[in-house]
């Protein structure tokens, strides 16, 4: 048995919505709907820690309805699975007569809404809205976005001062985001990027690239040839999001 679907109004009219499992949007389950320009964190992934993240999203919609507590939202699976989440809109910014773009927030966090790890990854974007006296009108509007989990790198290089030419050890870890116990953990296995920024120069250039071992773990040498700044680049996949270490300096003498 699914989940029901909350909605408070909140100051100004606008309405949050708390959303979990309701049924797949496959068109227009009453028709007289349009909505367009819909956009979900300006088509970039949604990266989750253990926080709240606020995601932005806006939309159009067009009906001659009395309408309530419009929306956009993300569902994947045949059994329509809702990402738990609260939305909250803005009230109609009026384009013209029966025509209104909203501005949305979603927010994310696994310290109050339950979020599984398993619902890292792909979801598809539909759009909603209820009528006043009843009905509304769901649809898929044939986007996607991808919702990963944090992650965090930790940087170590030594030893500090160095004499040129000798070896410097760079370590640290790889940790992601576990949704489910609220924490940080080891993330084994990612290919991270060792960067390096020469004193007084402007970015960073990668050095050569190092797997994690199965506990998160990285370690590699390089020779020591000028004084600068080291950290680990970690690029993120399908599920998981990107991160970088802060930087460790160390003087070449």
């Amino acid at each position: 048995m699914g989940k029901q679907v909350w909605r408070v109004v909140v100051a100004g009219g606008a309405a949050a919505v708390f959303t979990a499992v309701a049924a797949v949007p496959a068109g227009a389950a009453e028709g007289g709907v349009s909505f367009s320009r819909v956009q979900v964190n300006g088509g970039k992934p949604i990266v989750v820690g253990v926080s709240e993240v606020a995601v932005p999203a806006s939309f159009r919609m067009a009906t001659t309805h009395k309408w309530k507590w419009p929306a956009v939202f993300l569902y994947r699976g045949g059994a329509g699975d809702r990402l738990w989440h609260a939305i909250e809109t803005s009230d109609c910014i009026k384009v013209s007569s029966g025509v209104c773009d909203f501005d949305e927030t979603m927010y994310f966090d696994p310290s109050v809404w339950d979020m599984r790890n398993s619902e890292a990854g792909v979801w598809k974007v539909g759009a909603e809205v209820y009528f006043k006296g009843g009905g509304g009108d769901i649809d898929d509007k044939g986007l996607t976005v991808y919702v990963k989990r944090g992650s965090r790198l930790t940087v170590n290089a030594s030893p500090e001062p160095v004499s040129k030419g000798g070896t410097i050890t760079v370590t640290g870890k790889v940790t992601r985001a576990d949704w489910e116990t609220r924490k940080y953990a080891s993330y084994g296995g990612g290919q991270v990027s060792l960067q390096f920024k020469p004193a007084g120069a402007a970015s960073y250039t990668t050095v050569k690239k190092v797997h994690a071992n199965g506990s998160g773990n990285l370690r590699t040498t390089v020779k020591a040839s000028k004084t600068g700044t080291w950290r680990w680049a970690y690029y993120g996949n399908t599920t998981t999001g990107p991160s970088r270490s802060s930087g460790d300096d160390v003087v070449v003498k």
